[in-house]
């Protein structure tokens, strides 16, 4: 795979996070050479100017950042993955970490001063959630002002007639370009006048008594995370089979989304240490806030952003609970499920469980023999199936 983008400011060989030879996917797409290449004037009209505050939002692997680091940018990412990727991928361009700044969604963004200021240019890979975008321009529309360019930028595939709706009703007018190698830009200009309102987002609602061990937690999504107004069905089909949950053990909600998982396994067993991991800061903070409004009184937990159980000392955890994710953005891949897996399996103490839960055509059973010696079905229905692995064979 060729990873090498060619820009105005110069080439640059870039990758993903974690880095990985067999990795097929591309750390850049057309939806951001086309952008890169407007920002230039490559497309027929001027250039646009760069050099007040410029803005990043959604950058997936730091592509827009690595190749603007000359303009100063400032990144704003829900990814963990994506801002370790672009922080790899800055210094193999040779920039130091002083000349951006890398913010996360739950970062105050830039905002003007007594002076003015704000920001001058605005640039959005527009992202898979619709409403993450929506939380997103609502927290920056604050900061812009009538000059400001805004440009979003996406696959054909991801720009809807709703995407330019949320634009045209947060930041102002919107338009178009021509499609070029299946991507399109998005132009709105600012409009001082709208009164777009704070953000809807987080939203909090309840889970009904047919939740399993999950009936009556009270659950807070932040935007972006995964079935933000129900409880998906695969949470809830594991809900209904959770494990019991030892006095004192160390429990890892990992992938742990809004923290539903970890936090029915605190609630059902106070006195466990639950470890909640997600690369999404947004899933994070999401997960945090469901703890805090369930949890009993003392109860320990710990809210990480991380690749996987990376960040999680081996052989310290008793129980892992995982829905995996079988999609990075547009793409579907199992490189995620393996790497949670292998995470779990170092992460384990010896005679430690893995409970997994999936989709019943995606053969996790096979990676789990694999890695563990042993998967067994605790639970199926048509569409799913609850695993259990345990370190060093059953008991």
């Amino acid at each position: 795979m060729n990873d090498r983008l060619s820009t105005s400011w110069g080439a640059y060989d870039l990758t993903r996070f974690p880095a990985d030879p067999k990795d097929q996917l591309r750390a850049w797409s057309a939806a951001d050479a086309y952008l890169l290449r407007h920002l230039a004037g490559e497309e027929g009209a001027p250039a646009v100017d760069l050099s007040g505050t410029v803005v990043v939002v959604g950058d997936r692997w730091g592509a827009l950042t690595t190749a603007l680091a000359a303009h100063g940018p400032v990144q704003i990412t829900d990814s963990f993955l994506a801002r370790e990727a672009t922080r790899a991928n800055l210094a193999r361009a040779g920039r130091t970490p002083d000349e951006t700044r890398l913010l996360t969604t739950r970062d105050a963004p830039p905002a003007p001063g007594a002076e003015g200021g704000g920001v001058d240019v605005l640039l959005i890979r527009v992202p898979k959630s619709l409403a993450l975008l929506e939380d997103q321009l609502h927290r920056i529309a604050p900061a812009l002002h009538a000059g400001t360019v805004v440009i979003g930028t996406g696959m054909v595939t991801e720009i809807h007639t709703s995407t330019l709706e949320l634009f045209e009703r947060i930041v102002g007018p919107t338009k178009t370009s021509l499609a070029r190698q299946k991507a399109r830009l998005v132009f709105s200009t600012p409009d001082p006048a709208r009164a777009a309102g704070p953000s809807p987002w987080p939203r909090t609602y309840t889970l009904p008594a047919d939740s399993g061990a999950g009936a009556g937690l009270t659950v807070v999504n932040h935007a972006g995370i995964f079935c933000a107004d129900r409880l998906d069905i695969g949470t809830r089909f594991f809900l209904g089979h959770l494990p019991r949950v030892r006095a004192g053990a160390h429990v890892v909600d990992l992938g742990c989304g809004n923290g539903v998982l970890g936090t029915a396994a605190s609630v059902a067993a106070p006195d466990a240490t639950v470890t909640f991991i997600d690369e999404s800061f947004q899933a994070v903070a999401s997960a945090e806030a469901t703890f805090r409004a369930n949890a009993a009184e003392g109860a320990e937990a710990e809210f990480l952003a991380e690749d996987a159980l990376a960040a999680v000392p081996p052989g310290t955890v008793d129980l892992v609970l995982n829905n995996p994710p079988f999609h990075s953005h547009q793409a579907t891949t199992g490189a995620t499920a393996w790497r949670m897996f292998s995470g779990a399996r170092a992460a384990l103490r010896p005679g430690g469980e893995l409970w997994v839960v999936g989709n019943r055509h995606l053969g996790y059973h096979v990676k789990l023999r694999k890695l563990f010696g042993n998967a067994q079905v605790m639970a199926s229905d048509p569409k799913f199936v609850v695993l259990r692995a345990v370190k060093g064979g059953g008991r």
